[in-house]
């Protein structure tokens, strides 16, 4: 059996799926309860009904991103584990950049299914869950503390918040430490393909941006980050097939 099969083997398949059921249940039980305290202060049916399909709808949608990320993860490291991160507590681009990160950093090209091992996907699997914990806890232990000053106005009376503020730089800084790995990566191994799908999932994205703020198509915001990976897919298979 190879590394691949015993990823995808049984024994890994109950355990995420026990958790994710977990995660499921609960979920329905507070939806069930929510409901039923809409009912008992006065709220339509109707109207708690039409929120509960809406919320549905627009929880369905954006995650095709998601079911994308756990393709592009599972070429390597199985279904059980990227389906179970990306179900419950794991974000896209984090789980894609860290387990690729954390691959080369124990000698591997990257995320590839030939040089795939058990001890290289506990690595990773370790790595991913330790670098993504400490959100929960800090929210746990820090949240209260933590809305109070996100939510306080800006000084100066510009009105914007700290967490505006801070969103932004932190936006613009991730985008700045994977555009500098992308060039190093090019002047080091010659690796052109980040350079190419960059600007056109960005230029993706931008198309739906401009769609959703300046013609009202509010509906778009849940395709964009499906329609630019599916793009930014696509530019790099063409870019393959011609260079």
């Amino acid at each position: 059996m190879d590394v691949l099969s015993k990823l995808n083997s049984l024994p890994l398949y109950l355990i995420s799926g026990g958790v994710i059921l977990f995660v499921v249940a609960m979920s329905a039980f507070f939806m069930v309860r929510a409901y039923r305290a809409g009912v008992a202060i006065g709220m339509d049916k109707t109207v708690l009904k039409r929120t509960i399909t809406s919320s549905v709808t627009f929880s369905v949608l954006p995650s095709v991103s998601i079911l994308l990320g756990v393709i592009a993860l599972s070429g390597t490291l199985g279904v059980p584990l990227p389906w179970l991160r990306l179900s419950v507590v794991g974000a896209l681009h984090y789980e894609t950049s860290v387990a690729d990160i954390a691959a080369r950093s124990i000698g591997l090209s990257g995320l590839s299914a030939s040089e795939m091992t058990l001890q290289a996907f506990t690595t990773i699997g370790l790595l991913m869950t330790v670098g993504i914990i400490w959100g929960i806890l800090l929210t746990i232990f820090g949240c209260k503390k933590y809305l109070n000053r996100i939510q306080r106005p800006k000084e100066g009376g510009t009105g914007r918040s700290f967490g505006d503020a801070a969103m932004t730089a932190m936006f613009i800084g991730l985008i700045c430490a994977y555009l500098g790995s992308y060039i190093g990566d090019f002047t080091a191994n010659g690796n052109y393909m980040a350079l190419v799908v960059l600007p056109v999932s960005a230029a993706t994205m931008g198309v739906f941006i401009y769609f959703v703020k300046k013609k009202g198509m509010l509906w778009l915001e849940n395709f964009s980050i499906a329609a630019s990976m599916l793009v930014g897919m696509a530019a790099a298979v063409l870019c393959g097939v011609l260079v």
